[in-house]
């Protein structure tokens, strides 16, 4: 485990869940990877998106079987604009990858929004920290975790 998968660990630990991170053998950059190397179906893999929402960072915990709809989540969050965050605000917002952003273990809280779809699933999995780690939660874990707000976000 390295320094950012330590981070993940103590912020889950902190908030009362024990870390069960899981390196794996590749790295899961995306949904189908992750799901391919965890033998579930893809929709119980949280995917972590940051966007841009009205200039500031906004973590988006989506159904690895789900589309983001950015016009439909601005409306529900009564912003103006959500864009897909570059690589740069990724790394200074979470200190981690795309392809390996955790939910937690961030410089700073992120606002969050948590894809109820993911309620379906007894447990979820999300990255944790890098694009080799994974974690499993179950939903409302994720919800108590980030402090997210739950939106569908499709």
């Amino acid at each position: 485990m390295n320094e950012r998968n330590a981070l993940v660990a103590n912020a889950v630990a902190a908030a009362g869940i024990e870390p069960a991170i899981t390196i794996l053998d590749a790295d899961a950059k995306t949904a189908a990877a992750a799901a391919g190397h965890l033998g579930c179906e893809i929709g119980a893999i949280a995917n972590s998106l940051v966007f841009e929402c009205d200039g500031a960072p906004l973590l988006v915990m989506a159904s690895g079987a789900a589309r983001v709809n950015t016009d439909v989540l601005a409306q529900q969050l009564g912003a103006t604009k959500i864009t897909k965050a570059d690589p740069s605000l990724v790394r200074r917002a979470t200190g981690q990858i795309i392809g390996g952003v955790a939910p937690v273990g961030h410089p700073e809280p992120l606002r969050t929004v948590v894809d109820p779809h993911l309620a379906a699933y007894p447990v979820i999995w999300t990255a944790a920290g890098t694009a080799d780690s994974v974690m499993p939660l179950t939903y409302h874990q994720l919800l108590a975790l980030t402090g997210g707000l739950a939106l569908p976000v499709r």
